[in-house]
């Protein structure tokens, strides 16, 4: 359609509607823009009709047309009065000569160069003002994130010639020397002093850069220790080609407690309350107790942590837990005590650990009790793009290792292995592939087998494993008899565990998608193994704490499959 036959009213107001024609998609927004809202007092609908022809021409301008003709038609006989405004934009201003120079020690900065060189002005390109804005405040603002606090611009202009169509860029700017890094002056008797200097990115003498004093509040922040953190550079100390830096730490709140309330088809409602401290006292050694209700698994958990080489990347915990739980048909006791020692590095964590876990479970006449101590190591990466609860993309594996032996303290010689797998990855703006598997087996003897806990055996099943089917239903069953005599056959968990899922979403709205899926897999023991396959529909609401998924799913390869719904709150990843 043709700009200047289309009239669609702008704005009605009770004293001016104003109709604007012959100008579309970014000229138009733009000319709106200026032109502001529709008056409101009969002072302003003056000021408004007096200023509006400059303002549609300094609107014009901007994007590069010097040459707009434009006409203005007012009917005062109307109630509200009518504003008619017709533009004929006519050839933009195009880029000839680009003239961007760096001089002084920012001249061999790398940082500094490589944002000229990707610059948006080029020779030929449509005249617009804000590309020269964005440029001339993007060599301002990096050259103090990089220390050139006496950089100034010797020349910024653009030079235009509307009769011509040509306009000239000349950017000039004049770096001066880089500062460096001054002295760290900070007061603080909150945590001991060697602590904080592994996370203290700042050092006197080296090449000032914005993003380690961000890095450096960040790790701050981090450690639970502060409520706030303040660091920045007082330039008006600066001496030397050094700048001081000033750094205010707050403490954090001794005590914080968080009550937390949640539902999932698997474990039913869930009460939680959370006392943590953060400083125990001046080596960093914090504290975290948690206990939580639900009537599939009420739980307590305590964990004391102290720093060793580093607060955030080299910890060791000590831990207490108390758990019921329900394994397929099993219920189960567990006392357990441990000790980890967790080590990051870039985006892995690893760990080795020794815990001693106290087991007792029973069903229908069949109760047992074993003791096991449990050495232990694992590794994990977790890598992820965009929102931490509803990335974009992103990919996650973990793996762990444990042992136990007969003659170290445990009632059965076992080796377990586990691994866990996850993947997502966004095709486009509105869809999404998230895949999951789960791997796992355990070693141990025939003789010791119905000794194996029911935490330490596998089970399958769930909205976190294969949906259609209850929570952790899927296992090796064995046949007791019970109260009655009649046989009973009961899931006791197996020695492998194999699953794998394959899920497509797609986005209806920026909150809500829909989603298909394919759950597949088996938990068994050794030479067993039965396929377990579920498929169904879901429908997700994606809010700040995860998204809340309903899903409906069929155990298809059930002799008589019936839907099962399955309700889940929390992130995926």
């Amino acid at each position: 359609m043709l700009s200047g036959l289309w009239h669609a009213p702008l704005v009605w107001a009770e004293l001016l509607s104003v109709e604007l024609t012959g100008v579309e998609d970014d000229l138009r927004k733009n000319v709106l823009a200026w032109l502001g809202n529709a008056p409101e007092t009969p002072q302003s609908r003056s000021n408004y009709l007096h200023s509006a022809r400059s303002k549609v021409e300094q609107s014009l301008k901007a994007l590069g047309y010097y040459r707009a003709e434009i006409d203005m038609d007012l009917n005062r006989q109307v109630t509200p009065w009518s504003l008619h405004i017709s533009v004929q934009p006519g050839e933009p201003v195009r880029l000839r000569n680009i003239d961007i120079k760096m001089v002084g020690e920012g001249s061999t900065d790398s940082a500094l160069t490589d944002l000229v060189a990707s610059t948006t002005l080029r020779p030929g390109t449509v005249l617009n003002h804000s590309d020269y804005e964005r440029t001339r405040r993007g060599i301002a603002t990096l050259a103090q994130q990089r220390g050139y606090f006496d950089g100034v611009f010797e020349a910024a202009r653009v030079e235009v010639e509307p009769v011509g169509g040509t306009a000239d860029v000349v950017l000039h700017f004049a770096s001066g020397p880089r500062y460096a890094f001054g002295q760290l002056l900070y007061d603080q008797d909150i945590i001991r002093q060697e602590l904080l200097q592994p996370l203290i990115k700042v050092q006197e003498g080296e090449p000032y850069e914005q993003r380690k004093l961000s890095e450096t509040q960040a790790q701050l922040q981090r450690t639970g220790y502060f409520s706030t953190v303040i660091l920045r550079p007082d330039l008006g100390r600066a001496e030397n080609g050094q700048v001081p830096m000033d750094m205010t730490l707050y403490p954090a709140k001794r005590h914080s407690f968080d009550l937390g309330i949640g539902f999932s088809t698997d474990t039913r409602e869930r009460l939680s309350v959370t006392w943590r401290t953060p400083k125990l006292n001046r080596l960093g050694h914090s504290q975290e107790t948690r206990l939580q209700y639900s009537s599939i698994n009420p739980s307590g958990h305590f964990t004391y942590q102290v720093p060793l080489s580093h607060p955030l990347n080299d910890v060791l915990q000590f831990w207490a837990r108390l758990e019921d739980n329900e394994f397929g048909d099993l219920d189960s006791n567990q006392k357990e005590l441990g000790i980890r020692r967790e080590l990051r590095s870039g985006p892995w964590v690893y760990s080795y650990s020794l815990r001693g876990l106290d087991e007792a479970w029973d069903a229908q006449g069949l109760d047992q009790e074993s003791d096991y101590l449990l050495p232990g190591l694992s590794f994990s990466q977790r890598q992820r793009k965009g929102s931490l609860v509803n990335p974009s993309s992103g990919f996650s594996q973990w793996y762990q290792v444990e042992a136990a032996h007969g003659d170290f303290g445990s009632d059965v010689d076992l080796l377990r292995l586990s691994a866990r797998f996850g993947y997502i990855q966004s095709l486009g703006a509105k869809h999404r592939l998230v895949l999951g598997s789960d791997l796992g087996a355990a070693f141990v003897s025939d003789s010791d087998r119905d000794q194996l806990a029911p935490s330490l055996n596998f089970f399958a099943g769930g909205s976190q494993t294969i949906r259609g089917y209850s929570y952790q239903s899927i296992g090796n069953e064995v046949t007791v008899t019970g109260d009655s005599g009649d046989p009973v056959r009961l899931v006791v968990g197996g020695e492998r565990l194999v699953t794998a899922s394959v899920e497509y979403q797609y986005s209806v709205t920026d909150s809500w998608r829909g989603a298909v899926f394919v759950d597949a897999g088996d938990a068994f023991d050794e030479g067993e193994f039965n396929l377990n396959v579920g498929a169904g529909v879901g429908l997700h609401y994606v809010t700040q704490v995860g998204a809340i998924r309903v899903e409906l799913a069929n155990p298809v390869t059930d002799d008589n499959p019936s839907w099962r719904l399955h309700v889940a709150i929390g992130a995926e990843f």
